[in-house]
Order: C-alpha cells, then sequence, then structure tokens
C-alpha cells in the first residue's frame, strides 16, 4: 500500500507541475492576444498534443512496458535509444509543421513555424518524464517540469512585452528545451539519434499498437479542433479550450492517476479476475465524480469577474461551455477505468477496437455540433460522444474478462502458472 501511495503521490505531483504550466501558458496568452490569436496559438497545442503521442507510441511506451525495473545499465542503453527516437519524432514533425505553416501564412501559419522549431526539445523533454517514471525515479521526472515551470516565467514576460503568437509558442518551447537539458542531467545519458530506427524496429510490436491508439485519440480531438475552425471560425476554437481551461484542476488528478493506474490494474488481476471490474468501477467512477464536482463548483461559486479575469475577452463565451465541457470530461474519467481493465488484461485487438469507436464518435459528434450551433454545439455533441462511448468501453471491458476467465479454467490449478497468464496476454 506505501509503495502505490508513494506511486500515487509522485504522479499526481508532477501533473500538477504539468497542468500548471498548460495553465499559466494558456491564461498569460488569452489574456495577452485575444480570442482569435488564442484560437491560433490553441491549434499549434493541439497538435504538440498529438505529436506527444506519436512520440510516446513509438518512444516511450515500449521502454515502459519492456524496461520498467531493468538494472541501470540496461536502462541507460535503453533510454539512450528512446530519448533519441523522441528527437527524430520531434524533427520530422517539426518539419512538417514547418512547412505547413509557410503554406498557410498569417497567424496560424506563423504558429505552426514555431512549433515545428520547438518540437524536438519538447519531445525530448517528455521523454526523459516517462523514461523516470519506468525507473521508479518519479521524483526526477518532478524535478524536469519543476523546471519547465519555472524557466517559464522570464520567458513569458519577455515575450508579453511586444505579445505575437510566434513569441509565445517560442518561449513555451524554449522553457522546454532548458527542462530536456537539467534531465539528460539528471539521468546522465546521452541520447542516441543513430538509434531510432533500430529502437523502432525491435519494438514495432508494441510501437504500432501504441501508436495507434494513442494518435487515434489525439487525433480525434485535434480533428475537431480544426473542424470547428474550419465551420465556425478560428475563434471558436479559443473559446472550447478556454472552457477546457476551467477544467485544469481536474485534469490534475486524471492524468496523474493515469500514470498508475494500469499497474495498479494489473496488481489487481494478479489476486484476482474477479475484482477486476470492481476495481476498474471505482476507479472510473471517482474520477467521474470529481469532475463532476469541479464543475459544479465553476458553475456556481465563480464569479464573473473572476472568470473575465482568467480568460479576459476569451471568458464572454466560454463561461457557456462549461457544463457541457463538465459533461465531457466526466464520462471520459469514468471510461478511463474501463480503458485501464483492458490494458491490465492485455487484451489489444479488443482495446483498440473500442478506442477507434470512441475517437470516431468524438469526431462526428464534435465537428457535427460544431457545424450546427458553434462552439456551444460542439461541445455538447463531444459530450454526447463520450457518454456513448461509455456503452463499448465497458462492453468491451466485459468481454475482455469473460474471456480471461475462460482462458483461467483452461489451466490446470497450478498457481504459478495462473500467474503468469498477466504477461503471456500483455505481449
Amino acid at each position: 500500500m506505501r509503495g502505490v501511495l508513494r506511486r500515487l503521490t509522485w504522479g499526481l505531483a508532477d501533473q500538477a507541475v504539468t497542468s500548471m504550466v498548460s495553465f499559466i501558458v494558456g491564461i498569460v496568452v488569452a489574456r495577452q492576444l485575444g480570442a482569435l490569436e488564442f484560437g491560433a496559438f490553441s491549434l499549434a497545442w493541439v497538435t504538440y498534443g498529438v505529436v506527444v503521442n506519436i512520440s510516446r507510441g513509438l518512444a516511450t511506451d515500449p521502454l515502459a512496458v519492456r524496461f520498467s525495473g531493468a538494472e541501470r545499465p540496461i536502462w541507460r542503453k535503453a533510454v539512450a535509444s528512446s530519448s533519441g527516437t523522441a528527437i527524430v519524432v520531434g524533427m520530422l514533425t517539426g518539419a512538417v509543421c514547418a512547412a505547413v505553416g509557410v503554406a498557410l501564412g498569417g497567424r496560424i501559419g506563423a504558429a505552426f513555424i514555431a512549433l515545428g522549431i520547438i518540437l524536438p526539445g519538447l519531445m525530448l523533454q517528455d521523454s526523459w518524464r516517462f523514461a523516470f517514471f519506468a525507473s521508479g525515479q518519479g521524483g526526477k521526472a518532478f524535478v524536469s517540469d519543476l523546471t519547465w515551470a519555472l524557466a517559464l516565467i522570464p520567458l513569458l514576460y519577455v515575450a508579453s512585452r511586444e505579445a505575437s503568437v510566434t513569441r509565445f509558442v517560442l518561449a513555451w518551447g524554449c522553457a522546454g528545451a532548458v527542462a530536456a537539458l537539467v534531465s539528460g542531467i539528471q539521468a546522465g545519458v546521452v541520447p542516441r539519434v543513430s538509434r531510432a530506427r533500430y529502437w523502432t524496429t525491435e519494438h514495432r510490436d508494441l510501437g504500432l499498437r501504441y501508436l495507434t491508439e494513442n494518435v487515434t485519440q489525439s487525433g480525434a480531438y485535434q480533428l475537431r479542433m480544426y473542424g470547428l475552425g474550419a465551420f465556425a471560425g478560428v475563434a471558436a476554437v479559443g473559446t472550447v479550450r478556454g472552457a477546457e481551461m476551467l477544467l485544469g484542476p481536474f485534469f490534475i488528478v486524471l492524468s496523474g492517476v493515469g500514470l498508475v493506474a494500469v499497474p495498479e490494474a494489473a496488481r489487481v488481476l494478479r489476486r484476482s479476475v474477479r475484482h477486476l471490474p470492481i476495481f476498474c468501477l471505482l476507479l472510473g467512477g471517482a474520477q467521474a465524480l470529481a469532475a463532476l464536482a469541479w464543475g459544479l463548483l465553476l458553475l456556481v461559486a465563480l464569479p464573473d469577474k473572476w472568470g473575465h479575469a482568467l480568460l479576459g475577452q476569451v471568458w464572454l463565451t466560454a463561461s457557456a461551455l462549461v457544463l457541457p465541457a463538465t459533461l465531457s470530461v466526466a464520462f471520459a474519467g469514468f471510461n478511463t477505468g474501463a480503458a485501464a481493465g483492458l490494458r491490465a488484461l492485455g487484451v489489444a485487438r479488443r482495446s483498440l477496437k473500442a478506442q477507434l469507436f470512441a475517437s470516431a464518435c468524438y469526431l462526428v459528434g464534435g465537428v457535427t455540433g460544431g457545424a450546427i450551433g458553434g462552439a456551444l454545439g460542439s461541445s455538447w455533441g463531444a459530450a454526447s460522444a463520450t457518454f456513448t462511448a461509455a456503452f463499448v468501453w465497458w462492453f468491451t471491458l466485459r468481454a475482455g474478462i469473460r474471456e480471461r476467465k475462460q482462458l483461467e479454467s483452461a489451466l490446470p490449478e497450478d498457481p504459478v502458472d495462473r500467474q503468469e497468464v498477466p504477461e503471456m496476454r500483455s505481449t
């Protein structure tokens, strides 16, 4: 129990700093630039989210699966390869972003050119963070993200003196590069870009699966934002992002718990498959209730003048989106309980199908709602989609547990053989 609490504490602390970085950057940019340029910044932000998930799928997710708890020399060699892979992902996607920015021009184009410059450093910083958690060094991940937050203070101040979307994107990325440098010193590892091809080839069985799941999830969010911008204007994107930022403190809990959800679900599974659905239901239900409580607090207790002080002009339109944004996050939190159970079971095909369905619903609901009712319609469409996806996630978990029970019933009664099942299924 102490080990669980320690891991959860570092996960929550680290995610608190990460969420604080996102919150501070979003608030400063929203207040300084207004809805239009904040919308351009938001498009760059969600694109960064997609690239992060590409990098994690190819670089750090295989590291976490195959090298968690490994001996130090083995871990160092693996981290050198995985961090080099993350840099390569940042370089390739950065080149694409810069080219798109040149083609688009204007404020959006400027944001994408700046994003292309900073992506390699941001991908490296993210890879260090997950490498530390894989080795049980959550404190070093916390130091990395804390460094990012502290470096942002002077850089955001400099950017705000002549505010533009380009300067703010560069300030955000330069702070991440400083954190990446500090992380490399902590790890005592030099990234090896030359081993990126070896790493992706050696772990393609895991990397391709995780890449598909990660990109499907984040890609649906990004495409929703692009579709909303196309149908309702870039300002509508900033409005949706502003409403989501108000839920930032809850995302600390959601993401922090997510860092330990799958390992803890796997431990429950090793004890008894019958306990897994109860654990997943408690996990998802607790996150859903926390999201609803925070959303209710915003609706009831947040004065307009405070909202305007936080978001500036964006608050005028974002305040109407608090309810649907809260419901969307609550349903998503509930679904993560089922997703953690499916990961623990190792039924990759089932979990991927559920993720594809959920992402398709989210994209269709968010874009269709945006075409009909702008930012508000998009928010209600996304909330309806996550509610619909809940049925698929939990039905899929039930099917996976039934399959697991059938597998166990076919095994001999030797407890040693039974303990090997989770590992056999996870690969």
